[in-house]
């Protein structure tokens, strides 16, 4: 395969886009939240490192998007080493309840094929505040006191919420319950309007625990793991309080792939960084899309299709590995996507998409209903001045999780068990001591020597893989800078569910951000595509949010860009 080089250094400046891209050398942040960029940076002028400022975001975000985010949640992380050129995958996702059974769930009268979403039998363990901790011990600088100073401060001194998080922040106050809601509403109990003052102290006395005591004594036991445990019972969930003080953030090493001779790294099964990856793999094998135009009918079909390929094998085979099978190997090699693409894939027609068989299946695969709605999560990421990146995710699952708030803790429970089955056939079948099928997925590119190309992500349920997708192919394929790369308009397949299977794909629809030209709609449903076209204002938050931060290796240049659908920032050093 042909390597390619994107267009550099971008000598013209392109006002499709909406925002300049943000250039520096020192250091660079970019989150969803001026507040949470501002605090990492203010890590790394302190002497931190990619990693220390990642956690420190991490942590101001829960403070200023907890709509989104927070330490109730899970969290992934990959780290690029300069020194070594290596990248390092580290999971910070908690297992289901021991107690948690499909015989338990039917016991109590939940039929169908998932848990309701604000079942508080859909708490797993969260892995985010050890995932904090061992991010900064394993790759970082500074003590996790000093890193989470920026973000204490913000909870206990008060904030302005923005304008985005506050419309989403209002949208999903209706979840919040638990002995503790009363931390995310103002004084007139109700979710904080833009540019309210809004003030969590019981989350700066959590983050303190955390900080004073580490996050096993701080968190996972004592105080704290008690007033989970409490507002779970209150709800009928079963997590215990030996689930909690068992829980332990993997180290393990990232999948990849290559795309136009650049390697693509994810975060391995549980989550769904397979379906990004075997998407690309595809995606690879159509020649000349700069030929057809970016955002034609054509382009945009074959990324589609890629897309649902990738899609309908992770639905059917993507599950705890450490509990399962998970055929990781094979189906991000080069060869099935060769062979999976001759099967299914044709440029004038949409595909019935149906699972791969594989040499050794793990099951068959399931039937579906429709699709769901989609998931909020925060994606960050740092490069430092020495070159070291993190890429960095952390997530509620849905709004704001389950709603429930321990009470005296400052942050919700999330509901990532929402993504179990309740089908004993499928290996993502929900069961004691088990990762349930995660979409949350940071990703990382180095260039064709090795070195780092750029940090990225975007987040949304099951928009993750297809904003991968999507940013990676603008920069390589089309030679976008990042900020225009994350500007440019998406598309999203949508309906695809990984509690109801594979099935999904089939019965999955298309969406077009507004921004698309005209005409281009109309060739994807000649193409047996069921379009809805135009999606503009807040209902743009379908096609996800993300940042990107690319390094020249040769200059030491740092490119930021951050997502135009969110309040978001890069700052440059």
């Amino acid at each position: 395969m042909a390597q390619t080089k994107p267009t550099e250094p971008f000598h013209m400046m392109d006002f499709r886009s909406r925002r300049s891209p943000v250039l520096g050398t020192r250091g660079m942040v970019a989150s969803s939240q001026p507040l949470a960029s501002e605090a990492g940076m203010r890590i790394l002028q302190q002497g931190g490192n990619a990693a220390d400022a990642a956690v420190a975001m991490a942590a101001a975000l829960n403070v200023t998007e907890p709509c989104s985010t927070g330490i109730g949640g899970d969290a992934f992380c990959l780290f690029f080493e300069a020194s070594s050129k290596k990248v390092t995958a580290m999971l910070g996702c908690g297992r289901s309840p021991a107690g948690l059974t499909l015989e338990e769930v039917r016991k109590r009268g939940i039929g169908g094929p998932e848990l309701p979403p604000g079942s508080a039998l859909c708490v797993t363990v969260p892995g985010a505040p050890a995932l904090w901790e061992d991010t900064v011990k394993t790759f970082g600088r500074l003590d996790l006191k000093q890193v989470l100073q920026p973000a204490i401060e913000l909870a206990e001194e008060g904030f302005p919420v923005a304008p985005v998080t506050a419309y989403h922040w209002q949208a999903a106050s209706m979840e919040l319950r638990g002995p503790g809601k009363a931390a995310f509403l103002n004084p007139q109990g109700r979710a904080p309007g833009a540019g309210e003052i809004q003030k969590n102290p019981d989350l700066g006395r959590t983050f303190r625990s955390v900080a004073e005591h580490g996050a096993h004594e701080g968190f996972y036991k004592g105080r704290i793991a008690k007033a989970i445990v409490a507002a779970l019972d209150k709800e009928k969930g079963v997590m215990t309080a030996d689930d909690l003080a068992q829980h332990r953030s993997t180290v393990t090493r990232p999948i990849h792939t290559t795309y136009r001779g650049y390697t693509i790294y994810e975060v391995p099964p549980p989550t769904q960084g397979v379906a990004a990856l075997m998407a690309m793999n595809s995606l690879e094998l159509e020649g000349g899309l700069k030929g057809m135009g970016w955002g034609s009918p054509q382009h945009l079909h074959a990324a589609i299709e890629s897309m649902r390929l990738g899609f309908v094998d992770t639905l059917q085979y993507n599950a705890d590995p450490e509990v399962v099978p998970v055929p990781i190997d094979d189906l991000i090699s080069k060869e099935y996507a060769k062979r999976r693409r001759a099967e299914l894939y044709r440029p004038d027609r949409a595909a019935v998409m149906e699972p791969g068989i594989l040499a050794s299946p793990s099951t068959p695969p399931t039937e579906s209903n429709e699709g769901r709605r989609s998931g909020d999560t925060v994606y960050f990421n740092v490069v430092d001045g020495e070159g070291n990146g993190c890429s960095y995710i952390n997530s509620n699952y849905m709004g704001f999780g389950t709603g429930i708030v321990p009470e005296g803790c400052g942050f919700t429970l999330h509901n990532r068990g929402h993504n179990f089955l309740l089908d004993a056939k499928h290996p993502n079948c929900l069961g004691p001591r088990k990762w349930p099928y995660h979409t949350i997925i940071p990703g990382i590119a180095t260039d064709p020597q090795g070195d780092l190309f750029c940090t990225f992500g975007v987040m949304g349920a099951f928009q993750q893989p297809q904003g991968h997708l999507q940013v990676i192919s603008n920069m390589l394929d089309f030679g976008m800078e990042p900020q225009m790369a994350l500007d440019a308009p998406r598309f999203s397949v949508y309906g695809v569910d990984s509690a109801e299977g594979p099935g999904t794909v089939r019965e999955s629809s298309v969406l077009l951000e507004e921004g698309f030209s005209a005409g281009v709609a109309q060739g994807l449903e000649k193409r047996g595509h069921v379009v809805r076209a135009n999606i503009g204002g807040h209902a743009r938050a379908v096609f996800g949010r993300g940042q990107i931060i690319r390094r020249n290796p040769e200059t030491g240049v740092l490119w930021g860009g951050s997502e135009p659908r969110a309040d978001g920032q890069v700052i440059g050093w």
